[in-house]
């Protein structure tokens, strides 16, 4: 089993700044991949980014590359989505997710996550 709580989340203007955090209890946190998604009101859930174990190596959707970073510290047992340059459209809850099937790579799909946390709704007004 693994525990995941986010927070971070809050109301910004356009052109601010936040930086989520999750939390993490259960498993080894250090071996596994975890993930950020996010879903807007009457949208689908989707892939924000990624990472791996280690931290070495990352993924990020192009609606966020260059502005949002996910990182990770392991001594803390958190993962962290630094979002900049925020827009409109990136008003979204956001959760984090983990899979524990150990993948060489740290997946971009939904369905490869095993845990999900509850969420923290960003809002990012114009």
């Amino acid at each position: 089993q693994v525990q995941l709580v986010e927070s971070g989340g809050r109301l910004v203007q356009a052109g601010g700044s936040l930086r989520l955090s999750c939390a993490a209890s259960g498993r080894t946190f250090s071996r596994y991949p975890l993930g950020w998604f996010r879903r807007a009101p009457g949208k689908e859930r989707e892939f924000v980014a990624a990472i791996n174990w280690s931290g070495v190596t990352t993924y990020g959707a192009d609606s966020v590359k260059g502005r949002f970073t996910i990182s990770r510290d392991n001594a803390k047992n958190t993962v962290y989505l630094q979002m900049n340059s925020l827009k409109p459209e990136d008003t979204a809850v956001y959760y984090c997710a983990a899979n524990v099937r150990y993948p060489v790579r740290p997946p971009t799909a939904a369905s490869a996550y095993d845990y999900w946390g509850q969420g923290t709704q960003v809002t990012v007004s114009s």
